[in-house]
């Protein structure tokens, strides 16, 4: 085994190596690789290499490489990163960082009549999206309470927003193998996939192996394509690559896989039209239950945003002294409520508020609008995530562990009961938020990585949490993936069969395992505990 100055030197070597044959420019200063420790988990792991590409070329180079040494037995691994935005760690690793934030980050075209818009990796989302509100046009599933997320870490991670999930938006990506080939995915035919299978590359031994895989588990994959639940754990959405007329698409193993079965480089996104204008309201009501109630409700009338905020996290937004300004100085007594309609016909929105009143006025809870206050005062809950996270102090800040859970809207109430059982059990405050419109929970648990007891606790918790999501039908990892931190907890769960399919797809794809080890597989627990930072705050959150 190496010791670490020879490391050193056999990286500065590649280094020296990669500055010869790419565009763009390999790193092994300390510095660098330092700046590259962190994300914005509570992991921090420094990285042997970092790379900044600036042309797909280059991660095909670096991914050719990493291939060439490991079938000489030098495996060194490959983390794909954007801004580092990921809570899990899975945009940390020791072996080369790949930073395509910094160059290759352009939207490359907007075809408004088509409706659609191409572009790199590393390009914000946030910037994507307005650039496409211009054009009266905007993407699903982007989050609004999240500090800066390129477009290839939200699709590697499957992010959700408040109408829904980004997956669902995408067209088709440029995917970089571990091998350095380059493949473009969508849906292909029969003929065509024939054609696939009788290649003499990688991507023909992934198509042949991918079959097999699928006819192996055929009873399996049954079974997940019948169940209804969004669950980003593993590689659950092989059981959408292939259908009963024999078409296959790839795309949707790569939603959610974390740069552990290739690299993604370019993506075309679909969008939709975009109402500029909206209407927001927030409700106040006197109790959880009658919270719970108000929901179902108003779900009958399609919101565009519909969130549920607990009454413990508006609390902690006031024990920093952040005053909600439309509520005033009422103290909620039951989860807070807000939404909104953004139908393009005025008249629309308006037949849905005044539908919506009369069930408030009936309810005889307080309730305000953006037809009666100013629409810019409503920010304050649309990031009230964000918000809580900057303003914390370092005793009171919420690291991100148990956020993304889906539980069905039937198991809610059961769920919130015991979640509560779980608070007191495990001595930790869990407020939350609930986006209603994809049955996501976020938690903000209150812990501290100064204290050993407290490091020893979110192991514990996520593993509680997950038994907890599951017992309900629920998914431990739905808005994002389980990445480094949450994979012990988040596969735990899984059945026997399931996990030996998720590792057969990795194998696939990923056979010299170089590709973000350690992401999406169970870890050595000890391994991650001496991962933990020591200290987390709000200067995490700021892009």
């Amino acid at each position: 085994m190496m010791e670490e100055r020879e490391i050193n030197q056999f990286m500065n070597k590649v280094a020296s190596y990669l500055n010869e044959h790419i565009l763009g420019e390999a790193v092994a200063s300390k510095a660098m690789r330092r700046r590259m420790s962190r994300d914005n988990s509570v992991l921090t792991i420094t990285p042997e290499l970092v790379v900044f590409p600036r042309s797909t070329n280059d991660i095909r180079k670096v991914a050719r490489f990493a291939w060439q040494l490991a079938e000489k037995g030098h495996a060194i691994s490959i983390t794909p990163r954007g801004f580092g935005a990921d809570t899990t760690g899975a945009s940390i690793g020791k072996g080369i960082i790949i930073d395509l934030s910094v160059s290759l980050n352009k939207t490359l075209l907007i075809a408004a009549k088509d409706r659609l818009v191409h572009v790199q990796p590393g390009a914000a989302l946030s910037t994507v999206q307005e650039a496409l509100r211009w054009q009266g046009l905007s993407i699903t599933g982007v989050p609004d309470d999240q500090c800066h997320t390129s477009v290839g870490g939200a699709i590697a991670g499957n992010v959700a927003g408040a109408d829904g999930y980004l997956a669902d938006a995408i067209s088709k990506i440029e995917v970089i193998l571990s091998n350095g080939d380059t493949i473009e995915t969508g849906r292909i035919d029969r003929k065509e996939v024939n054609k696939r299978l009788g290649m003499q590359t990688f991507e023909g031994e992934i198509y042949r192996k991918l079959s097999g895989l699928l006819d192996d588990n055929e009873e399996l994959i049954e079974r997940l394509s019948q169940d209804p639940v969004r669950d980003s754990t593993g590689y659950k959405a092989i059981a959408s690559v292939r259908r009963k007329d024999g078409s296959m698409d790839l795309t949707p193993l790569f939603i959610g896989s974390q740069g552990t079965l290739g690299i993604i480089s370019e993506v075309v996104l679909r969008a939709d039209f975009y109402s500029q204008q909206s209407i927001e309201f927030v409700i106040t009501p006197h109790s959880t239950q009658q919270s719970r109630d108000l929901v179902d409700q108003i779900l009958r009338l399609e919101p565009s945003a519909l969130r549920v905020i607990d009454e413990h996290f508006v609390t902690a937004l006031s024990a920093h002294g952040k005053r909600l300004a439309l509520i005033g100085d009422a103290d909620p007594q039951g989860a807070m409520i807000y939404g909104a309609f953004n139908d393009f016909s005025d008249r629309a929105r308006m037949h849905k508020l005044k539908k919506l009143r009369k069930v408030l006025t009936k309810a005889g809870v307080g309730f305000v609008d953006s037809e009666n206050r100013d629409a810019a005062e409503f920010v304050q809950f649309v990031e009230a995530t964000a918000s809580h996270n900057r303003i914390a102090d370092e005793a009171t800040i919420t690291i991100p562990l148990i956020d993304g859970a889906f539980v069905p809207a039937d198991r809610r109430e059961e769920f919130e009961e015991q979640m509560e059982e779980l608070s007191l059990k495990q001595h930790v405050d869990l407020p939350y938020t609930l986006n209603v419109l994809t049955g996501t929970y976020t938690v903000f648990p209150h812990l501290k990585l100064d204290v050993v007891s407290e490091k020893q606790k979110i192991f514990r918790l996520m593993t509680s949490y997950a038994e907890l999501v599951h017992k309900y039908n629920g998914a431990f990892t739905s808005d994002g993936a389980e990445g480094r931190l949450k994979a012990n907890a988040a596969w735990s769960v899984l059945d026997e069969d399931e996990v030996a399919l998720y590792n057969g797809v990795r194998d696939i794809f990923d056979p010299f395992k170089t590709m973000n080890p350690g992401v999406k597989q169970t870890n050595d627990v000890r391994s991650l505990v001496a991962a933990l930072r020591t200290s987390y705050d709000g200067t995490d959150f700021l892009s």
